[in-house]
């Protein structure tokens, strides 16, 4: 298993989990699907077994289908359900001002890092989280640590359905502290009620398909920014 942390600190080869969880997690367009066999190259620089083995999974799944239906399944996956948004502030704070308050605070902890996160996307999606992450550990451990209920909800709801993505949240939750029961109680509680909702005024932090469903028409998904090169060989 992953090793499960008691302090705030990211366990040692943790950034390159990140780096190769945040290709995995991206929209399957062709620049994604070319990088898969770098993905696979530096798999064996990932210390850990079973996140290596994990990570391995979704990649040979990817790989194995072909692009169009890689990116119908990611968007089945993610882009039309509540309760499996890569979007992590929503799950706390749903369409509420309180979650506009949680992306400046977003912004601000990757610009204090020195990481300027691109304009075509919210700070709290998950492969940007991560790359920030792979790139800042410390920072990008206190932000993850901070997001970690809903990444946890994240990966209840992808195994509940049995997902393919599950292991690369399984490895991702695995790199943060085990919550105690307290919390996991709370987090059950949110899963059950789903986020809170105060939809008036806030259009530009909701999901996509929240604007669909209150009869907006979604702007096209844009291709993300591409992430930083993968390393070679690396075992941090």
């Amino acid at each position: 298993m992953s090793p499960r942390l008691s302090g705030r600190r990211a366990a040692a080869g943790t950034p390159l989990v990140h780096r190769l969880a945040s290709v995995l997690l991206r929209y399957p367009d062709p620049a994604v699907l070319a990088r898969l066999d770098d993905v696979c190259a530096v798999l064996p620089a990932v210390a850990d077994p079973a996140d290596r083995a994990r990570l391995a999974a979704v990649a040979a799944h990817l790989r194995a289908l072909a692009p169009t239906e890689a990116a119908a399944r990611y968007v089945a996956t993610f882009d039309h359900t509540r309760s499996r948004s890569l979007h992590l502030t929503y799950y706390r704070h749903g369409d509420t001002r309180a979650r506009g308050m949680a992306l400046l605070a977003l912004k601000h902890a990757y610009r204090r890092a020195g990481q300027d996160p691109p304009e075509g996307e919210l700070p709290d999606f998950l492969p940007l989280m991560l790359e920030f992450a792979a790139l800042a550990p410390e920072p990008g451990h206190r932000v993850l640590l901070q997001c970690q209920a809903g990444l946890e909800l994240l990966r209840g709801a992808l195994a509940e359905r049995g997902d393919p993505y599950t292991p690369v949240l399984d490895a991702v939750c695995g790199r943060l502290p085990r919550p105690g029961r307290r919390t996991l109680a709370d987090w059950r509680r949110r899963a059950a009620e789903g986020p809170p909702g105060e939809e008036v005024g806030l259009e530009p932090f909701a999901p996509p398909e929240y604007l669909a469903a209150a009869g907006h028409s979604p702007e096209p998904r844009a291709p993300h920014p591409a992430p930083e090169p993968l390393p070679t060989g690396e075992s941090r």
